[in-house]
């Protein structure tokens, strides 16, 4: 009696489908089990393809892991865009000019919501794992992705300080700045598990929005 082959069968793919069906499974093993656990010989065997296959579309881990980030800046970008933008008559979208204070605190919350309901996506993005260990070449292709998000942050920034949202007198880079850093260091404290009751987490995030908010005109001398 022949022995059945315990090879996982082969599946048959269109390029466009492969590429996608390689990110969702790599993503989806990250958030598992972590970065470490990643490998495109693993990945290639749970798609269900030939390693040969996997190598077509990412020429290593690093490459699959920008992809990876670079899709998590794509989705913080849209997920913005769809929360602040009006539908025009010609199917295209426009920032809406109604951006009140409540508005930041909800773009400020949505941060803290996406990086920590995607750690791993997040840490790609940015942490340490591809910052400093990618080459300039490669570094590009995350700045391409990473530098449209910032800067439609900074606009809002700026249409914030126009309406005296955020303070007018501050530098509108080093506002959005801040701002970023401000959300940024809240996720890592949330994600890295030093802050975890939902109630406190509520609490620092609207202590921070009210420190940011231009409730006065005055400033320190």
């Amino acid at each position: 009696m022949t022995a059945k082959s315990t090879k996982p069968e082969k599946k048959n793919y269109h390029h466009g489908d492969l590429h996608q069906a390689l990110l969702l499974n790599a993503r989806q093993m990250i958030e598992r089990d972590g970065v470490d656990s990643l490998s495109l010989r693993k990945l290639a065997e749970q798609v269900g393809v030939s390693r040969t296959a996997a190598y077509h579309h990412f020429k290593d881990k690093n490459d699959l892991l920008i992809a990876i980030a670079s899709q998590g800046f794509q989705e913080w970008q849209q997920l913005c865009q769809q929360f602040f933008a009006v539908q025009t008559s010609e199917g295209s979208h426009q920032t809406t000019n109604s951006l009140g204070p409540e508005a930041f605190a909800r773009f400020f919350q949505t941060y803290i919501e996406y990086a920590t309901n995607n750690p791993a996506i997040y840490q790609l993005m940015f942490g340490d794992t591809l910052w400093p260990n990618t080459s300039p070449d490669e570094t590009i292709k995350l700045t391409q992705t990473a530098h449209p998000c910032f800067q439609y942050q900074l606009e809002l920034t700026k249409q914030w300080q126009q309406q005296g949202i955020l303070s007018p007198s501050e530098d509108s880079l080093r506002l959005t700045q801040v701002t970023w850093a401000t959300m940024h260091g809240i996720a890592r404290l949330v994600i890295d598990g030093v802050y975890q009751q939902g109630a406190s987490i509520d609490d620092i995030c609207q202590c921070a929005i009210n420190l940011l908010l231009n409730k006065t005109d005055s400033q320190l001398s």
